[in-house]
């Protein structure tokens, strides 16, 4: 039995001494890539969902009852401000209107002989003041009915484009039923939510009496041609998401954009001396970054890192690093702790060429 566990324990040791012997061959026979990290200024890219809103959007109803008798305009078409868009029929309004301008006719008549007669001592001041005030009221009341009759000619409050229309020609509408809708998309409000700590960042890196800019990337996952500023930021954060709103303002002269859109808002982040990496050359463990730099032995070593941005392909390094570490750029399952490595040294700007990054 002693003898099996004595043959047993040399052929281990034959068999670990035979895989360190190849391990160690292994790397004696490859050369490992090696960059040092890059330092200079560069921009993050912070992302947002946003929605696109008109300056303007609002609900064209039916202020009267009756009739829909004209439509001047068209879906999608653009009009201007005081353009006649509805008619409803009018007869009814003015029949009313005609009726009360008799009213006034006649009101006025009385009063012009009552106040002969006042002038003559033959009625008191009182009954004169009574016969006015009729008058008065019929004025009253032709001025409601010409109102009324307005009201039957929809007119555009402002330059827009029409929405679809809810009714048709024909229609018998209610008073305040929905008709169609009007935007002005000559500036767009696009509204956007950011994270309680990027907003404080923001906000204590913005100078004085100066906006941030920001850019828009449409639905088509191309740039909008004109850049936007944060005008308006929303009072309260939202205690479920930790969120709070911010609105910026697009111009929008080409009539590009339109209400209910959706794209990504970018916020542009300059940083100086920025320490950049290739993201391929770190690996996690336990939820943190680690790298593996070569010493000057050659000799590979995991050193853990502190993420300040991420950039596509590229992470930005708060701490950990140093300009001069020589790091591990590929193989890194290859190696293990404290091995000893063969490498070629690449240059970093070389290296971060290759990739797809957003730098100046």
């Amino acid at each position: 039995m002693k003898k099996i566990f004595m043959l047993s324990g040399i052929t281990a040791l034959l068999i670990y001494s035979s895989c360190q012997s190849e391990h160690e061959k292994h790397h004696e026979n490859t050369k490992f890539l090696v960059t040092s990290p890059l330092v200079k200024d560069t921009v993050v890219i912070h992302d947002y969902v946003c929605q696109i809103r008109s300056i303007q959007h609002i609900e064209v109803r039916a202020l009267e009852k009756g009739y829909l008798q004209n439509i001047y305009v068209d879906e999608g078409q653009f009009i201007k401000k005081d353009q006649p868009m509805f008619q409803i029929m009018p007869m009814l309004y003015e029949a009313e209107l005609q009726k009360a301008q008799a009213e006034v006719s006649f009101a006025e008549i009385e009063y012009q002989n009552t106040k002969k007669l006042a002038d003559s001592n033959i009625v008191s001041e009182n009954e004169l003041a009574l016969i006015k005030a009729k008058l008065d009221k019929a004025k009253a009341e032709m001025a409601l009915a010409q109102v009324h009759l307005g009201f039957t000619t929809i007119k555009a409050p402002f330059d827009g484009i029409m929405d679809r229309f809810h009714v048709r020609l024909g229609s018998l509408v209610d008073e305040g039923e929905l008709l169609t809708e009007l935007s002005d998309n000559s500036q767009m409000w696009v509204y956007f939510n950011v994270p309680e700590a990027e907003y404080l960042d923001y906000q204590s890196k913005l100078k004085a009496d100066s906006l941030i800019q920001v850019h828009l990337l449409m639905a088509n996952n191309k740039m909008f041609g004109h850049t936007g500023v944060v005008e308006t930021i929303e009072a309260d954060f939202n205690n479920e998401t930790g969120n709070i709103a911010f609105r910026a303002t697009f111009p929008n002269p080409e009539k590009l954009l339109r209400h209910g859109e959706t794209g990504d808002i970018q916020i542009r982040i300059p940083l100086k001396k920025a320490m950049l990496i290739p993201q391929k050359a770190t690996f996690e463990v336990l939820d943190h970054n680690y790298v593996f730099v070569v010493d000057e032995n050659n000799v590979i070593r995991s050193r853990k890192i502190d993420i300040a941005a991420e950039l596509p392909h590229v992470y930005v390094v708060r701490e950990g690093l140093k300009k001069t570490d020589k790091i591990l750029l590929e193989g890194l399952r290859k190696v293990n702790e404290k091995d000893k490595i063969e490498y070629t040294f690449e240059d970093p700007a070389k290296v971060l060429s290759t990739l797809e990054l957003y730098a100046e």
